[in-house]
């Protein structure tokens, strides 16, 4: 047994290769289906899956990649030859020799071209009033957003995701803010009407209104006034054309409010791009200087735009739950309206503050003197420890400068010319401190 175990194992290899070695038997516990072979088999498997997973990554055949709007390459001019450049060509070759801006033809020329520009501008704008107020809300908004996004990046979160996530709680939190507040709003809005009639009743039956018809004939002009306005058809059409135009302008808010969110959004993607393409618009000479002035006004925009949102969510939490201890009727309604007014620096508080001290007066004078005192003098502690805190990196503007912007602003474009009018005069403040007495200051 020996012996044959020997020459077996002695045996020499075949060197033809015409006979292969035989194939060793299973051992314990390998089944026929568990030996090298089924490894074999599941190599060109796992193979092909690979392959199948490279040819989905590479792109169809044919396809092209989409085209961009790329920034223009840098180059400067050197040695006056025109042709000399900082290692990058121009596409379509170098521009020519400048003409003199002393050549009659040259001034004559642009100075028609600038008054065309300035016609066509003033015309543009006197006719697309509404677009061009829906694209200064969705850029405020952007430049608000902007911070937020920023430090989403700061964290090695990618730009996109960051602009997601901030947009959408936004909208989430204005949603469920309208959403819980809506239903309340109509209940209370329906309870003002049903206690009309009785308001209305109660003030024709005081002593005041008594004396008032007593002397004026104030029931009589009234009725006379009404029966003239039943018969009046074009008064009850102007009724019917004025539920229409309510309707139309519900319908135009909620597409303007389309607009703004989907403008914010590409503002927000193509802001870095948009400040790119601002600054190369500049002389390369003053690049730097226009990037950190830039960089400057959008930071503080942002950080005002944030701060203020802060300010008026904080003033109407206190409003609200003064309200609600002292029993001043309809809270939410009027917290919301302290919300919205909030949001008007300066003399937004103050306005909100006579609203809710002229409904609490239903309530009684000592409920309107305990509202007052609390929320004036919340008013006061916000100006000096909360709003401090909380604008530090925004903007300072002077007390003045301040309110006048405010009212110029609002005159111009209503409320939202009231929100962006702070952030604006900042930004004058900033350019003429930076250039013009700067400028001054050298001669």
């Amino acid at each position: 047994m020996t012996d044959k175990t020997d020459e077996s194992s002695a045996a020499p290899e075949n060197p033809g290769g015409t006979q292969p070695p035989a194939a060793a038997p299973p051992g314990p516990g390998k089944g026929p289906g568990k030996g090298p072979g089924t490894v074999r088999r599941k190599r060109p498997a796992a193979a092909a899956l690979g392959m199948l997973a490279q040819r989905l990554r590479q792109p169809l055949p044919g396809a092209q990649p989409r085209l961009r709007f790329e920034m223009p390459p840098e180059y400067t001019r050197q040695d006056g030859d025109g042709g000399g450049d900082s290692g990058v060509q121009p596409q379509f070759g170098s521009p020519g020799p400048r003409i003199s801006p002393q050549h009659p033809l040259y001034l004559g020329f642009m100075g028609t071209v600038g008054v065309g520009l300035a016609l066509l501008v003033y015309w543009i704008g006197s006719n697309t009033t509404q677009l061009l107020l829906w694209i200064v809300a969705a850029l405020f908004i952007a430049l608000g957003l902007e911070p937020v996004v920023s430090w989403l990046e700061g964290r090695k979160i990618p730009r996109p995701a960051g602009i997601l996530v901030s947009v959408t709680v936004l909208v989430s939190a204005v949603v469920g803010f309208f959403a819980t507040l809506i239903p309340t709003i109509v209940e209370q809005v329906t309870q003002i009407v049903e206690q009309a009639p009785v308001w209305i009743r109660d003030f024709i039956d005081s002593e005041f209104f008594r004396s008032l018809d007593d002397q004026f004939g104030v029931r009589d002009r009234v009725t006379e006034e009404l029966d003239k306005f039943v018969n009046d058809p074009a008064a009850m059409g102007g009724i019917f054309g004025g539920v229409v135009g309510f309707g139309s302008t519900v319908a135009n808010g909620l597409f303007g409010t389309l607009i703004v969110l989907v403008l914010s959004l590409y503002f927000l993607a193509a802001l870095p791009a948009m400040k790119k393409w601002g600054y190369r618009l500049a002389p390369r000479s003053r690049r730097h200087r226009v990037e950190a002035l830039s960089e400057e006004i959008t930071r503080s925009v942002g950080n005002y735009v944030i701060g203020q949102a802060v300010v008026a969510l904080l003033n109407a939490t206190f409003a609200f739950i003064v309200m609600s201890i002292v029993g001043i009727p309809f809270a939410l309604l009027l917290a919301f309206v302290v919300a919205l007014l909030a949001f008007i620096p300066l003399v937004g508080g103050m306005i909100a503050g006579v609203v809710v001290l002229l409904v609490s007066l239903t309530e009684g004078w000592q409920t309107a003197a305990i509202y007052g005192i609390c929320y004036f003098s919340y008013l006061q502690f916000e100006a000096y420890f909360i709003s401090p805190r909380i604008m530090q990196k925004a903007v300072a503007v002077p007390g003045a400068v301040a309110v006048i912007s405010v009212i110029a602003g609002g005159s111009l474009l209503g409320v939202l010319g009231a929100l962006i009018a702070i952030p604006t005069a900042a930004a004058v403040l900033l350019l003429v401190r930076e250039i013009y007495i700067v400028r001054q200051d050298q001669h």
